[in-house]
Formats: C-alpha cells, structure tokens, sequence
C-alpha cells in the first residue's frame, strides 16, 4: 500500500510516498481503506519534533511512528475477532493522535478508539477534517463553560480551532465576536459570527467591548496583551503554551484569583468526544471549513502550505484518488 513515510525529524521534505505492507487487524480491530485525511499543525509538530518535548512521546531519536496522520475517514474492509461496535461497509472517521497512520492507504484501529459512523449525508472530506481543530475548540469551549449569554471573542477564527470554536459557542448560545484578515471577514461571518473584527485594521486587543471569555485560538498573542479586554472575572484561553510556556503556570497562578484568570485546558479524545462532534456534525451545528485538498503523492507541499500559516480552516488529503469524499448516493 501507498504511505507517506519519515525515518527522522525534520522538515517536509524527510516524508516520502512509498509502497509499505498492507497492515493486518488484531484482536478488537479494524481494518480501514482510508479515503481523506489531513494536514494539521499536530501532525507538523511531530513531523518536526517541535517543540521537543514531542520526542518523549515520539522517540526520542527517530519517530516510532513513521507514517503520521491524526484524522481520517474511510471504510471498514475487515474486523478481527471480538469486534462488535462496527461492521464490514460501515463508514468511520475518527481522531488517532498517538497511533497516527492516517496518512496511507489502509490503517488499523481498535473499535474503542476515538471512531464513530459518519453521518449519511457527511462526506469522508468533512469527516476527516472534523476532528483535530475541533477537538480543541470542544475542550476549550467545555473548560470555559461557554452558555448562552456570555461574551466570547475568538481570535484566528480562520483557523482550525478556530473556525470550529465559533461555531460551537454559537451553538452553546454565546455571542461570537470573531478576529481575523480582512480577506476572511465574510467567510468568518458565515460561521455564524454576530460581530468581525479586522486585526490588520487596527490592534484588537483595543477594542471597547469587554468579554467573558477570549480565546487565542492561534496562539499568536498572550494574557498581558488580552487580559485588558476581559471583564473583572473573565477568562483568558490559548492554543499554544505562550512565550518561555508562560500559559500553564498563568492557569496555575490565577486558578483561584477572584479576578481574571487563565485556563490552560488539555485535550482528550474518546468516544463521547467523537460521538459528540458527529452529532454536531449530523445537526449542521458545526460544519468543517476546508481550505484545499491535495493528493497524497503531494503531501509535502501540503505540509508546506500549513507551516505558510495561511490555511483557513483544514487541509484535506485525498488519499483515494478520486471522489471517495463523497457520501454514497441513493441510487
């Protein structure tokens, strides 16, 4: 089979498609025949070793895991013994962060695995693309305890995160004041945004509204530039651990400071996870935004394109060739 392969760390250019074994399926496992999967800013990250703490997880001189891939969607074409949640033709997509694999023709995971069936009318495109950012922006969303009422301000709504943040906190009932690029501000406000703000028209930290929570959705500010716009107990979220990893010991320090605080949440993924952001998915609550779709035979210029830091949303790779992204048609 066709993989997408690294023997070091390094950048894009040490990942090449090569002919691999085709795996086998163990015991609670299924066989899957990917169709889409993505590029995301996790996947650089390990690629890269960076920051290097990855190493403690990856290797720490190569990477155990040469073929990367954190999301996918595809068919089930084979269950070993014991399996009973899916079946031979379903339709799955899931998030593997830690087994990755989802950037070659075929995978194996274990049916309790953070997988779910892909809603009938979802194509394996969106599916796959509906599950790093959004991960994120459902643990953020959750540790924020956004709820109807609240003022949320979302900045680098064009991403990932993002993109799925403002959606979900709509759907919680926040008003969403979304921060982007004036080239995305009419994409932005067709997430559902009540109010776009243009940072490259001005410093957006100076705005004259205060909110209950802001997220760097990006991780391209910090708390001493952000905290000004928080009302007197407001939250301050980021993406990112912060200059010299500030964020976690900001979240430590004001953890029971009456005033403004910083949480510093860390993502996990399991089936209520998956199950939940496919039903947000099934609702039309949450739709993923896809920037462009490469070939897998073209994945390092995908990895190039998402370290430009320019992607909107999510880069899809096409790993079956032709329109498997699409769902299933009546007939």
């Amino acid at each position: 089979m066709r993989a997408a392969v690294q023997r070091e760390y390094g950048p894009p250019s040490v990942v090449s498609v090569i002919e691999v074994p085709k795996p086998e399926p163990g015991d609670g496992e299924l066989l899957v025949e990917v169709h889409t999967t993505t590029v995301n800013r996790t996947d650089c990250g390990f690629r890269a070793a960076s920051p290097p703490i990855v190493r403690l997880f990856s290797g720490l001189r190569r990477p155990k895991r040469p073929t990367l891939g954190n999301e996918f969607a595809g068919v089930v074409i084979e269950t070993g013994s014991g399996v009973a949640r899916f079946a031979v033709g379903d339709r799955i997509f899931g998030y593997i962060e830690g087994s990755f694999g989802g950037h070659a023709e075929y995978l194996t995971v274990h049916q309790d695995a953070s997988i779910a069936t892909i809603p009938p009318h979802i194509s394996d495109e969106l599916a796959a693309a509906g599950t790093e950012g959004s991960h994120y922006a459902l643990a953020y969303t959750t540790a924020g305890r956004f709820g109807p009422g609240m003022d949320v301000m979302v900045y680098g709504a064009t991403g990932a995160i993002g993109s799925a943040a403002v959606q979900i906190a709509k759907h919680l009932g926040c008003t969403v004041t979304a921060v982007c690029a004036t080239d995305h501000l009419e994409r932005v406000a067709a997430l559902g945004a009540d109010r776009v703000v243009d940072y490259t028209a001005g410093d957006f930290t100076q705005d004259d509204q205060r909110y209950d929570v802001v997220l760097d959705a990006v991780g391209k500010s910090s708390w001493g530039a952000c905290k000004q716009l928080l009302e007197p107990r407001g939250l301050y979220m980021s993406s990112e651990l912060g200059r010299f990893a500030q964020n976690p010991f900001l979240a430590i320090a004001t953890r029971f400071s009456r005033g403004r605080r910083v949480k510093f949440p860390v993502p996990t993924h399991d089936r209520e996870m998956i199950e939940h952001l496919r039903d947000l998915m099934a609702s039309g609550a949450f739709v993923p935004v896809i920037d462009r779709t490469y070939p897998l035979e073209q994945i390092v210029e995908a990895y190039e394109y998402v370290e430009t830091g320019q992607k909107v949303g999510n880069v899809v790779i096409d790993v079956a060739g032709d329109d498997g992204g699409s769902p299933p048609s009546d007939g």
